[in-house]
């Protein structure tokens, strides 16, 4: 796990889809804000027809995704803390059924095979993506858990004891020291708190798809876009990347 400092591995997402996804959801954004609007019906058709191109663009990549996956799953089983290697290669395992199930809606959508429910493929593709997220979610509380554990032991032993105590006293001692630590720590760990919010808002979409939330198209463009400029900024910035 990289927070223990024992073992670094370095997992790098595939790029080519990072500009079509910030596309994709800005497009969907736009048309949301533009619905009631009058006199917007051909630019809302312009932004929707761009929409439905960059969803197909990136249908292109879909064997990197997969392929790449794959090999997260490889690397992530080798972790040595039991949390993060059973949560993460859990996920990429997940990841690679929800690019199979993508696959098969593909070949639905090109007409290569006609046999074949697009409704129940498309419901299992989003229930192995759903998984995904919230594994990967369980894994950042994990190591939100961690670090705000090792930061307060850190500072006990500074002596400074009387701002910040172990975890387990603070949960018990009122919420104000809990999230001036929770603070302090993702405050010193930009990547955590870039990864919880990229797989936070990434839950909008399933979440809706799924009936176990229903939003708008407007909430799902906006957390699709934050997510897409997150995934940006870790690309532009690798150090802003999660790494293990």
């Amino acid at each position: 796990m990289a927070s223990t400092g024992r073992w670094t591995i370095k997992t790098h997402s595939p790029q080519g889809t990072v500009l079509c996804r910030a596309t994709q959801y800005a497009c969907m954004l736009l048309s949301y804000m533009l619905e009631h609007k009058t006199g917007r019906e051909e630019v809302i058709m312009k932004l929707k027809d761009l929409e439905a191109s960059m969803r197909s663009g990136r249908k292109l990549f879909r064997l990197g995704n997969m392929l790449h996956a794959f090999v997260s799953a490889r690397h992530t089983s080798q972790l040595p803390d039991l949390v993060p290697r059973w949560c993460l290669t859990a996920s990429n395992l997940n990841r690679v059924l929800y690019f199979m199930c993508d696959t098969v809606l593909w070949v639905k959508s090109v007409g290569l095979i006609s046999d074949i429910n697009k409704k129940k493929w498309r419901s299992r593709a989003t229930k192995y993506y759903y998984y995904s997220l919230l594994i990967n979610l369980a894994n950042d509380l994990y190591e939100l858990c961690w670090r705000m554990e090792h930061a307060a032991r850190k500072e006990k032993l500074q002596g400074d004891s009387s701002r910040l105590q172990s975890l387990t006293s603070l949960a018990t001692s009122g919420l104000q020291p809990l999230l001036l630590l929770l603070y302090i720590t993702l405050k010193k760990h930009p990547p955590l708190l870039l990864d919880t919010v990229k797989n936070l808002c990434d839950l909008s979409s399933p979440l809706d798809l799924l009936g176990i939330y229903k939003t708008n198209p407007g909430i799902i463009g906006l957390c699709g876009l934050i997510s897409s400029l997150v995934g940006i900024l870790t690309v532009a910035v690798p150090q802003l990347r999660l790494k293990y």
